[in-house]
């Protein structure tokens, strides 16, 4: 059907000032308007218009649904559909399927429905439907179409922009639930010792990562804490390390510990992970009620680092650790026991803190050995707790040269003879 626009004179100045690409170059104000009607002489002839307020809009023409296809282009602002349009056969009983046919074809574009005013509820229903507003065909001239493109453009970024600012909301939403998840509030009450922690995302992570760790005191004394890191980087490892931490402080409150507890994580992680190629490696320590000794379990994770009182960190034995969890269906965890002393701190990390470069791009890993001389000349500091794991992530991070690619969860557990 006819879509009747005065052809209207072009500004020299203007239309030399705003040439180019269409929506690519020229001014920020041209746009280019796809019509989709099916009039075969073209009753938009003119290649494009220009308003009072300088704006270019040029035109395509499309005639069937098909041809609009081939024509919508990434530098197409927004799309005249006229709801005339043969309906394609598997929709005939509905008006608008050409409507809603351009509207999942173009879900980023502006779009404007086109009608007769004896269709004025069918034109209602278009906007409600997805389009940016309505236009009556008896009613449009040049000027009403070049001020419902610009509006209908606008509209349709507005959108965009709301749409995304509740994304990030709910974003933000979930990377709080998961950061509460992987990320607890220590349960030491009645304890002596000190407790510090520091989680930092590795670089381009829009949620965290798969770090874990936790700690709580047990009615018997005994101080257990654990660090973990689930394979992978996205939400579903992320969420994997959450049913992994809160299965650890069910067990750990129902009295298991060391292998018995590890095999029984691993159960749960096979059966929670979406592919037998995810696992995770975990560290577990269990520290006697008085302080001085303490059971250590290594699942495929780097030992912990212990700094006594007036003797160098080091790290703890390693050689009896186990594998990871979800490896091996049928392995063990030896338990090692290991002595503390009267007063120490302990040092527990995931990955992400030694993985890094040790002089910028290009260079060794730091390693564990790095990381031992790394703690060792902040110990010499004065450096303890908080202190102690802000340096650390921060030194880590210069070594590297910029932002680490792995996530870094590190915990510390302090006890000092005075206070003990």
């Amino acid at each position: 059907m006819s879509v009747p626009v005065p052809r209207q004179r072009i500004d020299p100045a203007a239309q030399s000032s705003t040439s180019g690409t269409p929506g690519t170059s020229g001014t920020a104000t041209d746009l280019t308007l796809l019509v989709v009607e099916d009039d075969p002489a073209g009753a938009l002839a003119v290649p494009e218009l220009l308003d009072a307020a300088g704006t270019r809009v040029r035109i395509r023409t499309a005639r069937n649904l098909t041809e609009a296809e081939r024509l919508l282009t990434d530098d197409v602002h927004c799309v005249l559909v006229d709801l005339a349009l043969p309906a394609p056969r598997s929709a005939e009983d509905d008006p608008l399927a050409p409507l809603r046919h351009i509207l999942r074809l173009a879900p980023r574009h502006a779009v404007l429905a086109l009608a007769a005013s004896a269709d004025a509820e069918l034109a209602a229903e278009a906007v409600r439907v997805g389009a940016q507003d309505h236009l009556f065909r008896e009613e449009l001239d040049g000027r009403l179409l070049s001020r419902a493109i610009r509006y209908a453009v606008e509209r349709k970024r507005a959108d965009a922009v709301q749409v995304k600012l509740a994304e990030s909301r709910l974003r933000a939403q979930e990377n709080a639930r998961l950061e509460r998840g992987l990320l607890p509030t220590p349960l030491l009450e009645g304890s002596d010792l000190r407790f510090a922690a520091r989680y930092r995302p590795g670089r381009s992570r829009a949620l965290l990562g798969g770090d874990f760790y936790d700690t709580v005191r047990t009615p018997d004394g005994t101080v257990h804490a654990m660090i973990g890191d689930v394979c992978g980087h996205g939400p579903d490892e992320a969420a994997l390390g959450v049913e992994l931490r809160i299965a650890w402080r069910a067990l750990t409150f129902a009295g298991l510990c060391g292998d018995e507890l590890l095999s029984t994580l691993q159960q749960v992680l096979e059966h929670e992970r979406e592919s037998d190629e995810i696992f995770a490696t975990l560290c577990t320590v269990d520290i006697a009620p008085d302080g001085r000794r303490a059971g250590l379990c290594l699942a495929g994770h780097p030992s912990p680092l212990i700094a006594r009182h007036g003797r160098a960190a080091q790290l703890l034995p390693y050689e009896d650790s186990g594998p990871a969890l979800g490896l091996l269906p049928r392995a063990r965890w030896p338990r090692r026991q290991v002595e503390l002393g009267a007063t120490w701190s302990l040092l527990m990390y995931t990955d992400g803190l030694i993985e890094g470069r040790s002089a910028g791009p290009g260079s060794p890993r730091l390693g564990q050995e790095g990381m031992v001389e790394m703690i060792n000349r902040q110990l010499t500091q004065g450096l303890r707790g908080e202190e102690l794991l802000d340096a650390a992530v921060t030194e880590v991070r210069s070594l590297n040269g910029g932002e680490l690619t792995d996530d870094v969860a590190v915990l510390a557990l302090e006890r000092d003879r005075a206070r003990g």
